[in-house]
């Protein structure tokens, strides 16, 4: 792995656990951000060394990504960043239609009006942002990941399930990692219209027509997974090149 041009938030004399918790933090954001990439080594030493944090703190970072399913552990082989392939892929997709999916409809069945609120501000907030840096297309804005991931969960906040919502956000980061991979790609060579699926979603919601607003978040999921799929053979060839 090379060496990691970043440093960890807070101050000398944060305890162990805080310094542990924010290279967790760090680590994952990395690897949600392709930054770090599928299959790439993890030396415990190298980044024990770059953070200046101990060995202990490093493996129990590591540790907590490995119970994310970010990371992989082998006695033999160490850690690395846990790989992706096209099956895995099929199988999250589809788990995440099925979850987020009964989410969705228990929400629009059981929200109130403050709920419904809640997705449209989050809605807007969403679209007041770009989707990708206008000097390079090939890019995400920031700030535009980070009100997507917000409207996404907000869709199903009124589920009334934290079990139910724990399980959606471990399979919405597996998949911010394919989407993040394969962002370069387009399909038929023209931009994809993102805007477009979530205003399908969004209108299906407010009209409370639970049926389509699954049918639309089902087909918003399809299509991510139709960029991936385009992408996987360049994505292949980075994960050889670790």
């Amino acid at each position: 792995m090379g060496p990691l041009q970043f440093q960890l938030s807070g101050s000398p004399g944060d305890g162990p656990r805080s310094l542990t918790s924010a290279l967790h933090e760090r680590l994952r954001a990395d690897i949600l951000a392709a930054r770090l990439l599928p299959g790439q080594k993890l030396h415990i030493a190298g980044i024990a060394k770059q953070f200046s944090v101990s060995l202990a703190a490093v493996r129990e970072a590591l540790s907590r990504l490995v119970a994310d399913g970010l990371v992989q552990a082998s006695d033999q082989r160490g850690f690395r960043v846990s790989p992706v392939s096209l099956a895995d892929l099929a199988d999250l997709t589809q788990t995440r239609i099925d979850i987020e999916g009964l989410a969705l409809r228990r929400s629009i069945e059981r929200g109130d009006d403050a709920w419904l609120g809640s997705v449209k501000s989050a809605w807007a907030d969403l679209k007041a942002v770009p989707h990708r840096y206008p000097d390079d297309p090939t890019v995400h804005y920031e700030e535009w990941v980070v009100r997507h991931r917000i409207f996404h969960r907000a869709l199903v906040n009124a589920c009334g399930s934290p079990w139910l919502l724990g399980f959606r956000d471990v399979l919405h980061e597996q998949s911010e990692r394919y989407r993040r991979l394969s962002i370069r790609r387009e399909v038929g060579g023209k931009p994809r219209n993102v805007e477009a699926e979530h205003k399908a979603i969004v209108a299906a919601v407010v009209k409370r027509d639970a049926d389509a607003a699954v049918r639309a978040l089902s087909k918003h999921f399809g299509i991510t997974k139709e960029f991936v799929e385009l992408a996987a053979s360049r994505i292949a060839e980075v994960s050889r090149t670790i």
